[in-house]
């Protein structure tokens, strides 16, 4: 009998929103997706240019009231996201808001399993996308899609 290696999580690009729903709002909406993180069910995969965007957005006069501790920031972009390179290339969609490209282009070229985000340009894109087995996905129904795999799964 022949042990086979266990599969690679799948790979997910977390858009900055959802970033700042875990990281500094603790919505428990994306308490799923955080946990399949930190259980190693799930890899978060993160760019350069997306972790500038984030340390941006977190830095902006809008959020100070919500405290965002740069330091416990920086430790959770350590801990959990696997960075790659910004891609060479750009995925064959556009979107609406050129600030979101990023996204779609990392999940895309990693051949990321899901781009997880509550942004409306980007989630337009979810039927194009789909056709390249890139499910453009709410944190929300990320959480209901894996609840039913599991039921179906027992």
């Amino acid at each position: 009998m022949t042990d086979t290696p266990p599969a690679a999580p799948p790979l997910a690009v977390l858009d900055t929103h959802v970033l700042l729903d875990w990281l500094v709002f603790a919505n428990p909406a994306v308490g799923p997706v955080v946990r399949a993180i930190e259980a190693g069910r799930l890899v978060w995969l993160a760019s350069p240019a997306l972790r500038h965007e984030h340390d941006l957005v977190a830095g902006r006069a809008e959020l100070a009231r919500w405290r965002p501790d740069p330091g416990a920031l920086a430790v959770a972009w350590t801990r959990w996201a696997r960075l790659a390179s910004d891609p060479d290339g750009a995925a064959p969609w556009r979107c609406s808001d050129p600030d979101d490209q990023k996204f779609l282009d990392l999940a895309w070229a990693a051949k990321a399993r899901w781009l997880i985000t509550r942004d409306h340009a980007l989630l337009k894109l979810r039927r194009r996308a789909a056709q390249a087995q890139l499910e453009i996905i709410t944190p929300e129904n990320w959480a209901r899609q894996q609840e039913l795999a599991l039921t179906l799964a027992a």
